[in-house]
C-alpha cells in the first residue's frame, strides 16, 4: 500500500488521502439503477426474470423457493457448517436478546403521564448478498433481529442460483419466503412489490455499489413509502496500530475487507515508518495465498497507509475517516477507544481480528461505510421497531401545566394551540361552578 506522511500533507492532500475508492464514484450508475426501477415498476416479475438472466446467467421460471426446495437444500449443507452456524446463532441471539428495552412509562408531574412504547415494523425485507461471496452471516445478522423485534413479514431475497448455506441459515431462524433475486432489481421489488413479491416497509442489507444506489433511491421516491437501514454499501477497515503490532496480524486482517470486493477500501494508520513497511511485505506475502488475489490486489490499490506523530493522532484521522471497522491493535487499546468518536463497529486488540465480528461474537456487522459512521449506527434490535410516544393527563394535570402551554403558543402566534387549553379550563371551571351551586342547594 502506498505510505504517506499524515503530518506533511496540505489540508487538500489530507482530504484526498481520505477518500473512498474512485470505483464507487461512477457517473453512470444513478442512470443504470433508475433504469432497472423503472423496469420493475412496469413490468414485475418479468422485468426481474430477464436481469436473473442479464446479470446472473440463471433463467427461472419460479422466483420463489418451494418448501421442497428449501428442504433439498438444507441437507446439503454440511454437518460441520451446521455446527459453525449454530454457535454463530446463539451468540447473536443473546446479544440481540439484551437489546430489548423496557416501556418508559412515567408521571412528568402529578396527573400527566408519558410513555415511550415500541412496536415492530409490519413487514421486512432482507437483502443477502451473493454472486463470488455469499454471505451466509447476513442472514443471521437481519433474520434473527427481524424476528426477536416481532416482525411480522419477513421476506429474504438473494441472487440466484442461491447458496445452499444461505438457504439453511435462513430456515434456521424462521424465514419462510425466499425469493431468488438481486441487485438493484430486487432492491425495486421490495420497494414497490410485483406479481410474486410483497411490498415491505423497511429494506435491510448491505450490498454493492448498485444495491446501495437502489435503496438510496427508493427511500427517496414519492411512489412508495418504503425507509432503509443505512448506507451500507462496499467493506471498508481502518486500523490504528503502534509499532509493537504484530505486522502479520495487521496485514491479514487488511485483506480480510480487501477481499470483500474490487471497491473496497483498506486503511492503516500507525505512527511507526517500521510497522507499515513490515505490513507491506506480510501483504505481498499474504496476498500470493488467497483465492481472490485479483479482487483484493485491485481494493490495494486505493488503499493507503498514513504516518502520524502518534497514537491519538491517529485516533483523530480515524474520527475524519469514520470507517465502516475500526480495528486497535494497539498496546492500550481502550486507552485508544476513549478518544474514537466515530465508527460502525470497533475492535480491540491483537486477538480481535474483523472477522470474529463478521461472524460469530454476536454484534452485528451492517455498518454504516462511506463516513456515514459520523451520524448512523450500527444495525441493532431497534431498527426493526418503531417508537412512538403516549400522553395521558386528568383533569388536575392539565390545570397544572396550562399556563405554561398557553404562554408558549401565544409566543409561537398559534392560538388555534392556545384555544384548546383555554376550552378545556373554561369546561372545568363551568363544571366546579355547577358543583358549588349544588352543593349550596344541598
Amino acid at each position: 500500500m502506498q505510505i504517506l506522511n499524515w503530518q506533511s500533507l496540505s489540508p487538500q492532500a489530507q482530504l484526498a488521502a481520505l477518500k473512498r475508492s474512485p470505483l464507487i464514484g461512477d457517473n453512470s450508475l444513478e442512470q443504470n439503477v433508475a433504469r432497472i426501477i423503472e423496469a420493475v415498476v412496469a413490468n414485475g416479475d418479468q422485468a426481474l426474470k430477464d436481469f436473473n438472466r442479464e446479470f446472473d446467467g440463471v433463467n427461472l421460471e419460479t422466483l420463489k423457493l418451494t418448501t421442497t426446495q428449501i428442504e433439498q437444500s438444507c441437507k446439503l449443507v454440511p454437518e460441520s457448517l451446521k455446527q459453525a452456524i449454530a454457535q454463530a446463532k446463539n451468540n447473536i441471539e443473546r446479544f440481540h436478546q439484551a437489546q430489548l428495552q423496557p416501556k418508559v412509562d412515567i408521571e412528568t408531574q402529578a396527573g400527566i403521564r408519558c410513555e415511550l412504547r415500541s412496536e415492530p415494523i409490519e413487514r421486512v425485507g432482507l437483502y443477502i448478498p451473493g454472486g463470488t461471496a455469499p454471505l451466509i452471516s447476513t442472514v443471521l445478522m437481519l433474520a434473527l433481529p427481524a424476528k426477536i423485534a416481532g416482525c411480522n413479514k419477513r421476506v429474504l431475497v438473494s441472487p440466484p442460483p442461491i447458496n445452499d448455506a444461505i438457504i439453511y441459515a435462513a430456515n434456521e431462524c424462521g424465514i419462510e419466503e425466499i425469493y431468488q433475486v438481486g441487485g438493484a432489481q430486487a432492491i425495486a421489488a421490495l420497494a414497490f412489490g410485483t406479481e410474486s413479491l410483497p411490498q415491505v416497509d423497511k429494506i435491510f442489507g448491505p450490498g454493492n455499489r448498485f444495491v446501495t444506489e437502489a435503496k438510496r433511491a427508493v427511500s427517496q421516491d414519492n411512489r412508495c413509502t418504503v425507509s432503509i437501514d443505512m448506507p451500507a454499501g462496499p467493506s471498508e477497515v481502518l486500523i490504528i496500530a503502534d509499532g509493537q503490532a504484530n505486522a502479520e496480524f495487521v496485514a491479514a486482517d487488511l485483506l480480510s475487507q480487501a477481499e470483500h470486493g474490487a471497491d473496497s477500501q483498506v486503511m492503516l494508520v500507525t505512527d511507526s515508518t517500521e510497522l507499515a513497511e513490515a505490513v507491506n511485505t506480510a501483504l505481498a506475502n499474504q496476498l500470493k495465498q488467497l483465492s481472490r488475489t485479483e479482487i483484493a490486489t485491485t481494493a490495494l490499490k486505493s488503499s493507503r497507509t498514513l504516518i502520524v506523530d502518534d497514537i491519538q493522532m491517529a485516533a483523530l484521522v480515524s474520527n475524519q475517516y469514520g470507517p465502516e471497522h475500526l480495528i486497535i491493535q494497539t498496546k492500550q487499546p481502550r486507552d485508544v477507544l476513549r478518544n474514537i468518536r466515530a465508527a460502525g463497529s470497533v475492535f480491540l486488540g491483537a486477538y480481535t481480528p474483523e472477522s470474529v465480528g463478521d461472524y460469530a461474537s454476536g454484534t452485528n456487522h451492517v455498518l454504516p461505510t462511506y463516513g456515514y459512521s459520523k451520524t448512523v449506527s450500527s444495525l441493532s434490535l431497534a431498527d426493526f421497531s418503531r417508537r412512538f410516544t403516549v400522553q395521558e393527563l386528568n383533569a388536575k394535570g392539565l390545570q397544572t401545566i396550562a399556563d405554561s402551554v398557553m404562554t408558549l403558543a401565544a409566543a409561537e402566534l398559534l392560538d388555534a394551540h392556545k384555544n384548546a387549553i383555554a376550552i378545556r379550563l373554561a369546561s372545568l371551571s363551568a363544571d366546579d361552578d355547577t358543583n358549588s351551586g349544588n352543593e349550596e342547594e344541598l
